[in-house]
């Protein structure tokens, strides 16, 4: 049985089958939603075929030895921004053999928000060999559970995208 909502799971393999389809390798570098990317895109079978590897890095510290974001953007930006996103996803490029990077960073909640970064903030990040790396916020409703999920979706729109 899945963790994640079936709807989840059923984008997850329509967007494993058009990586397969361009011939694209997939990696993840994930905070907020603590892996539930790679977990949904994995827990469909052949997904390895696409899916090159996934970095969890939900401390500042895994942003920094995972992945390579400089301490201090994170220092002066704070995780959840702009330029962090678009590190982390520059960074799972870097540390990967992967066409296409997706990275998200936000505000889970129900705690952590502040009134210029409130709770449902969420910055996805999208790398691409050869091309600029591309960010973009949301603000999504509802709990912890719902914003995670949103996040899930709004990466995998993101990656079929720049497809």
């Amino acid at each position: 049985m899945s963790l994640l909502a079936p709807a989840l799971l059923d984008e997850a393999a329509a967007l494993l089958d058009a990586c397969r389809a361009h011939g694209v390798l997939l990696a993840t570098a994930e905070s907020c939603t603590g892996g539930l990317i790679a977990a949904a895109l994995t827990a469909i079978p052949g997904s390895s075929e696409v899916v090159e590897r996934g970095f969890v890095t939900y401390s500042n510290a895994a942003k920094t030895e995972l992945v390579g974001v400089p301490a201090e953007l994170i220092a002066e930006h704070g995780a959840v921004s702009e330029p962090v996103v678009r590190a982390m996803a520059e960074g799972a490029m870097a540390h990967s053999r992967a066409d296409i990077a997706v990275s998200v960073t936000g505000v889970a909640g129900p705690g952590g928000g502040t009134a210029t970064k409130p709770v449902g903030l969420v910055w996805l990040g999208l790398a691409r060999r050869g091309q600029p790396t591309a960010a973009e916020h949301h603000v999504f409703p509802g709990d912890r559970t719902a914003v995670r999920e949103a996040a899930v979706a709004s990466a995998f729109a993101l990656i079929r995208a720049a497809l």
